[in-house]
This record gives structure tokens, C-alpha cells and sequence, in this order.
């Protein structure tokens, strides 16, 4: 499991700094940063254990808070003293707010609106922090405040964003942040000249300070002081599918392993289409299955399908495939099945726009008669050698062709041969009812399930 190297020369794997525990060399602080969640707490709760592997020195030797209550007074105080059992003493921040700035804003907004239906509470804390960030204050922004930052101010404040559906979360972050009266961190938190003094000469020998964050902005002068001093760990989520299963195996393997008990090849397959290869996914079915199975060593795809059932990701691909085939009581028990799963009605929305833009530009493509030997029927092998390079080579020739150009070659395959059960006329109908539904579902108070009801009734049902 390896962290990626930066420019600090401090980085490290999370096997390489095991090692080291081995050998008795324990840095001052550690630094585990990134977006992959899941990883991230698995190498916490390792290094934790390492350093204090007994459960009742932790009660009194481990301390930990949270980023949004964090003090760096209090936590200077609490390096420097001893610990009250003989042995080491470990602080733990997590999602500190430390390494935050400007730079930061980006990934920051895309938190927010990731979690302002799914996880409320941190979308909370990450809307606080962005205000401190950019100096607004709550109350200016309450009652339709915030409709007077104009586009200009925006981009003074926020650099690296154009205010795109600033409309869409700004808003729903302000109503959130005042129903639960929450307040920005005080003035002069900021401030870590001191912490950095401690981690440079001023512990106690066998204190150590442990943090996490999400993003950090490599350039604060806390971020050199903790790579010159301590560790850096970055787990970043994986991009690609092999890779990413490959890190899902890479993790699974030692889970198993431990339990005497394996995958056959069915059983990784039906867990990829469960799962997406999702880590926190993966890894949670996998810890089910191995309950699920008892005794039996080799886990088998019908126990996957027995234990797991039905994912948003299968109910996902129902939904889209039903519109597609235009099947509409299909596609209305797909959505009464995200819906009851608690995944939000915009997230819905934009997987049901997406897959008619997909369709739309697949018409157009085959109107433009640019396709050579395309046929509804085509055999996908035949599609990948004789149509799809001719697809590729006018992708940047048109705007309608560019985004279904760029994605899979199975999806494109797809889009144009399901594109044949619409006319183009009925597609374009469809767009402006999109726009009408998505200016409904963020601006209305009219129920978001019947609005997306209506929408699949207006694409499947009209034939």
C-alpha cells in the first residue's frame, strides 16, 4: 500500500513506517492526508494500534478530537505533557483544519455539495471551515444574503471557481448551518508557530502527534515542519477500474487471508458489479460474506448474490437501462428503489439527464452520416474496429459529439443503438423538459419524487 512521494522528501508507505515501528523508530508526528477515506482510517487505526497496542493504556494515554474543535493552544499543552502511564502518549486530530487555505477552496466546494443531502453534519463542518477560509460571516449570508454576492466578488473570493450552481448549494449550506446553529471556529485558531516550535525540539521523548485532513496546501510553512520532522501518508482514491480492483484485492487479500477463506473468480465478479470495486463498499461485503459463509473456505459468486442483494449500483443501471428500452414501470420501481435507498432526487435527476444527452448526441451522430458501416444490429467487436475509430476522429469537430466521444466504447456502442427507439424530434423535446424539471426540483417546493415520476412517464410512456 503505497503513499505517494512529495516534493518535501518525508512522504512514506504505510507498510514502510510499520516497519520502522518494528524497529523502534517512531517519528514525533504523522500527516495522513487524502481523499480516500477508507484507507486513510485503516492506516489510523494501524498506526494507533502500534503505538499503543494495550486497550487500557489507551483510556488514559490516547487522545482524540476533531478538526472542528480543534485548539492549537490546548494542543500544544497537551504534546508537552508527560503521559500519565509510562509509555507513549498519541494525540490524534482528525480532519484537521490546520493545512487549510485558498488553495484548498476547490475540493473544499465539492465536499460541500457531495454532502449536503448525504452526510449533513460534515457538509456543516466543511461550509464552517469555508467560511473561515474566505472571511464571509453566516449572518450576512442568511435570509437571501448571499444573493448579493455578485459574479465578480465571487471570483475574488473563490479564484478557481466560476460560481456554477452556486445557486444550488450556497443557499441549502446557509439554511443548514443556521437550523443548526452552528458558528465558525474562533479568530486565531490559525495560528501555528507555536505548534510548530513543539514538534521541532519542545516533546517530551515518546509523545506524538497524529493528523488527518482530506486536502492540505502543501505550501504552509505546518506542512514543511511535519514533513522535515515526522511522516507524510497520502491515500488518494484510485482512478481507473483495474487499478482500482487492484486495490480492493490488495486490502481484501489480508481480510481473508486471515479467516482461512478466498474468492473464486465468480465470487470477484459478482462483488465488482455489486460494488463498483468501491473500497468502503468492497471491503464491508466482504466482511459479510465472511460471516455469511461460516465454515466454508472458498466464498462463491451464488454467496454473493445470496448475502449482499441488490446495490444502488445495480438499481442505478436497472433505471438507466429501462428508460433506455423505454420500459416505463421498469423505470418508476428503479426509482421508488434508489429513492426508499436514500439517494438524493438531484443525483437521480442528473443520472437521468445524462443518459438522455447520451442519447441525444448518439442521434445526431447518426444523422450526420458520418458513422460509415454503423447499423442498429452491429456486432460490438465489428462496432469497436470499423465505427468506433471513425467516432474518435471527429470528437473534437463538434460540441454535441465531444462528450459521448469521451466515454466508454461500450457506452457509445449503447447510446446509438438505443438511440434507434426514439426519433430526434422526442429527443429534443426531452432536453427542454429537463430544463423545466431541474429549475422545479431546485427553485419549487413541488415534490421531487413526482416531478421524476412525470419525467420518466414523459420519455418511457410516450411511444
Amino acid at each position: 500500500m503505497v503513499a505517494h512521494d512529495d516534493d518535501t522528501g518525508r512522504s512514506a508507505s504505510l507498510d514502510a513506517v510499520l516497519a520502522e515501528f518494528k524497529r523502534g523508530r517512531i517519528s514525533p508526528c504523522y500527516l495522513l492526508c487524502g481523499d480516500e477515506e477508507f484507507r486513510l482510517k485503516d492506516a489510523l487505526e494501524k498506526i494507533t494500534h502500534c503505538l499503543i497496542p494495550a486497550a487500557h493504556d489507551r483510556e488514559l494515554n490516547l487522545f482524540v478530537t476533531e478538526g472542528e474543535n480543534e485548539n492549537v493552544d490546548a494542543l500544544c499543552e497537551s504534546l508537552i505533557t508527560p503521559p500519565l502511564l509510562p509509555g507513549r502518549k498519541v494525540v490524534v486530530v482528525r480532519d484537521t483544519r490546520l493545512f487549510q487555505s485558498k488553495n484548498v477552496l476547490t475540493p473544499l466546494i465539492g465536499r460541500i455539495q457531495e454532502r449536503i443531502e448525504k452526510d449533513p453534519a460534515r457538509a456543516a463542518a466543511d461550509f464552517l471551515q469555508f467560511l473561515k477560509i474566505t472571511g464571509l460571516q453566516l449572518d450576512d449570508l442568511r435570509d437571501g444574503g448571499w444573493r448579493k454576492i455578485d459574479d465578480e466578488t465571487w471570483r475574488r473570493i473563490v479564484p478557481d471557481d466560476d460560481g456554477e450552481g452556486r445557486e444550488t448549494w450556497l443557499p441549502k449550506a446557509v439554511e443548514l448551518c443556521a437550523s443548526r446553529g452552528a458558528a465558525p471556529a474562533k479568530e486565531g485558531t490559525e495560528e501555528t508557530d507555536r505548534l510548530e516550535r513543539v514538534l521541532t525540539g519542545g516533546m517530551p521523548e515518546g509523545n506524538c502527534l497524529i493528523l488527518t485532513a482530506e486536502n492540505v496546501d502543501r505550501r504552509k510553512k505546518l506542512f514543511k515542519t511535519v514533513s522535515a520532522v515526522g511522516r507524510v501518508l497520502s491515500f488518494s482514491k484510485v482512478k481507473g477500474e483495474a487499478r482500482q480492483r487492484h486495490a480492493v484485492q490488495e486490502m481484501a487479500d489480508g481480510l481473508l487471508a486471515r479467516t482461512g477463506k478466498s474468492l473464486s473468480t465468480g465470487a470477484w465478479a459478482a462483488l465488482g458489479r455489486k460494488t463498483g470495486f468501491e473500497l468502503r463498499e468492497s471491503l464491508g461485503a466482504i466482511e459479510k460474506l465472511i460471516t455469511y459463509t461460516g465454515e466454508k473456505t472458498q466464498i462463491e459468486a451464488e454467496d454473493v448474490e445470496a448475502a449482499i442483494g441488490r446495490t444502488k449500483e445495480e438499481t442505478v443501471f436497472e433505471l438507466t437501462g429501462a428508460l433506455d428500452e423505454r420500459k416505463l414501470t421498469k423505470a418508476l420501481q428503479s426509482l421508488k428503489a434508489l429513492l426508499d435507498q436514500g439517494e438524493p432526487p438531484l443525483m437521480i435527476f442528473a443520472m437521468i439527464v445524462r443518459e438522455v444527452r447520451l442519447l441525444f448526441q448518439a442521434k445526431l451522430l447518426i444523422a450526420s452520416g458520418r458513422l460509415g458501416t454503423f447499423q442498429p444490429g452491429i456486432d460490438y467487436g465489428l462496432f469497436q474496429k470499423s465505427v468506433y475509430p471513425a467516432i474518435r476522429k471527429i470528437a473534437g469537430e463538434g460540441e454535441d459529439a465531444i462528450a459521448l466521444a469521451s466515454q466508454h466504447p461500450f457506452v457509445v456502442y449503447q447510446a446509438l443503438k438505443n438511440a434507434g427507439r426514439f426519433s430526434r424530434a422526442e429527443l429534443a423535446g426531452y432536453m427542454e423538459r429537463l430544463a423545466r424539471t431541474d429549475l422545479a426540483l431546485k427553485t419549487t417546493a413541488q415534490d421531487s419524487r413526482l416531478l421524476l415520476e412525470r419525467l420518466l412517464i414523459a420519455v418511457c410512456g410516450n411511444r
